[in-house]
């Protein structure tokens, strides 16, 4: 990507003053860099200088980073400039969009008077441009390419953040989906969980299954089953089903090279906060457990915006928080950069919030008693400087913001008071008519458009229920006897076994006269769309690894 921004101060400009050459100094970064803004020296006149430009290393961004700031500050705008820059420099993008203004990115930005000189007071070179731009939705609510997963994929941690189980519950949770995963029962959608849990807590056969693996409480099995049922009603189960999303859609990049920007349209589900906050940390941690080790590269593989970050945090489990901090931390060497959005830093748990090692804070309120408890704390989370940090973000105008950032040789630069560039993409939100025509030409939505429904955990045990209903069938009769050697008659040829029952393989002896010797089981684990494997093998977010 071409930088736009000057290198040496215009002719004629006043003389720099110390502070000014040690801000243009430390940012004047000779790799690949990402355009902030300029410094605001005087903080009285409120003038950006655009001799002083202020970048950020896009090899640094998988150092992750946070753009903080209070409701209507700017702090979505410079989300914008960031994902539009790092896309136009060949590194595919993710954003979520819980507003829809977002949305703008796939749409050049109007060239208006006002916003030429606002660029050209930022040493800005401003020319409208849009990014190639993928439109997704979660389960089909609203525009955009449905993003689905299944309950395996999902794993038991983070659904039961969704559900918002405890400690107990969360365990005897990831009880069943281990019954499930070391029996071959595919759980695809929210139905085949329910299925599953109330045949191990009330049939008395599951019941025996479960038992030998520990248990689940009655008590524990009705909270959950409650939850699973608000959580259908909420209209959530459309987000659990096939075909399950591949997140190495997201890693995808343009003909002409860019980094595509997927854009997930989130205002359908704004009433359910923990579903998207949740999901999006399915998605992370999908990568991580997919990605190779790749150390330090010129540019990140993906960088990752998580918007409302607070949202993840609120109400979590010391253990989800624990591998929250640990998938933070160990998905930078994947090449996978996270930016954090939200209020304040306090949103972020501290552990995470030591990860994060770009940070761009606007301005903060101080209305009440808890408010100036937070100031403090932000001005804190940032270098020393000779600024007054406290006074300073509270009197922040819109578009301005506390900089500092990972130099390439990772430490943090000194703290520059920004005026933030302006985005060449539109700040307005796409057109309907712009954004339906592009999603229905992405060649993702004929892969994901329409949901399917297999033969999964539900539907075995549903044949289970109905042949254990059926009067038992007479034994067939033996070999020597002139009968059929197979399991079934012989008028039916496209159903018989292709060996006779004595040489067919029987369960193991702990699976002996249990769910395995149904006839309807054994038919699912030969279905090779729908098996899952003997055993399956999870990360440490208790998320499926594919093999």
């Amino acid at each position: 990507m071409a930088d736009d921004t000057p290198t040496t101060a215009p002719e004629g400009a006043p003389e720099l003053s110390e502070t000014a050459r040690s801000v243009r100094d430390a940012y004047a970064f000779d790799g690949a860099r990402i355009h902030l803004g300029a410094l605001i020296e005087d903080l009285a006149a409120n003038e950006p200088n655009p001799a002083v430009p202020v970048h950020l290393s896009l090899p640094m961004l998988n150092r992750h980073g946070l753009i903080a700031g209070a409701t209507g500050t700017g702090k979505t705008r410079t989300l914008q400039v960031v994902a539009e820059q790092v896309a136009a420099a060949g590194t595919p993008v993710f954003v979520a969009d819980m507003k829809g203004d977002l949305s703008g990115i796939a749409v050049p930005g109007e060239d208006t008077p006002a916003i030429r000189e606002r660029a050209a007071a930022r040493g800005q070179q401003w020319q409208p441009r849009a990014g190639t731009t993928e439109f997704y939705s979660l389960g089909g609510q609203g525009p955009g390419v449905p993003i689905r997963t299944t309950v395996s994929d999902f794993g038991p941690v983070l659904l039961s953040k969704v559900l918002g189980l405890n400690a107990t519950q969360e365990s005897s949770l990831g009880l069943i989906v281990h019954y499930a995963d070391t029996h071959g029962l595919g759980l695809l959608d929210l139905k085949d969980l329910r299925a599953l849990i109330q045949f191990l807590t009330a049939d008395d056969e599951g019941k025996k299954e479960l038992k030998a693996l520990g248990g689940v409480s009655s008590a524990t099995a009705g909270v959950i089953l409650r939850e699973l049922t608000a959580f259908e009603a909420s209209g959530a189960d459309v987000f659990f089903g096939e075909p399950a999303f591949d997140t190495a859609d997201l890693l995808r990049t343009a003909p002409d090279g860019t980094g595509i920007v997927s854009c997930l349209e989130l205002p359908a589900v704004a009433t359910r906060p923990a579903l998207f906050s949740t999901f999006m940390m399915w998605l992370l941690a999908d990568l991580y457990q997919d990605l190779p080790e790749v150390g330090d590269t010129d540019r990140p593989k993906l960088v990752f915006f998580f918007d409302e970050a607070h949202l993840l945090f609120a109400d979590a489990s010391k253990a989800f928080l624990e591998q929250v901090t640990q998938t933070v931390r160990l998905i930078r060497s994947k090449g996978v950069g996270i930016v954090f959005v939200t209020q304040t830093p306090k949103d972020v748990p501290a552990d995470v919030l030591a990860q994060l090692g770009n940070r761009v804070q606007h301005a903060l309120r101080a209305y009440t008693p808890d408010d100036a408890k937070a100031l403090r704390a932000t001005a804190r989370t940032f270098p020393t400087s000779a600024y007054d940090l406290e006074s300073v973000l509270t009197s922040l105008p819109t578009g301005a913001a506390v900089v500092t950032v990972m130099s390439e040789e990772g430490a943090p630069t000194p703290v520059a008071v920004t005026a933030v560039r302006a985005p060449e993409s539109s700040m307005a939100p796409c057109p309907a008519e712009t954004m339906t025509a592009l999603i229905q030409a992405s060649p993702l939505q004929a892969r994901y458009g329409e949901m399917i429904d297999r033969e999964s955990a539900y539907e075995i045990l549903a044949a289970r229920d109905r042949a254990a209903a059926q009067p038992a069938a007479p034994a067939p009769a033996r070999p020597e006897q002139g009968g059929n050697p197979y399991d079934v008659p012989a008028s039916d040829p496209g159903r018989a076994s292709s060996r006779p029952r004595a040489e067919r393989p029987r369960a193991s002896r702990k699976d002996e006269g249990g769910l395995l010797d149904n006839p309807a089981v054994t038919s699912f684990l030969r279905s090779a769309g729908t098996v899952l494997g003997r055993e399956i093998t999870r990360s440490l977010f208790g998320t499926r690894r594919r093999r």
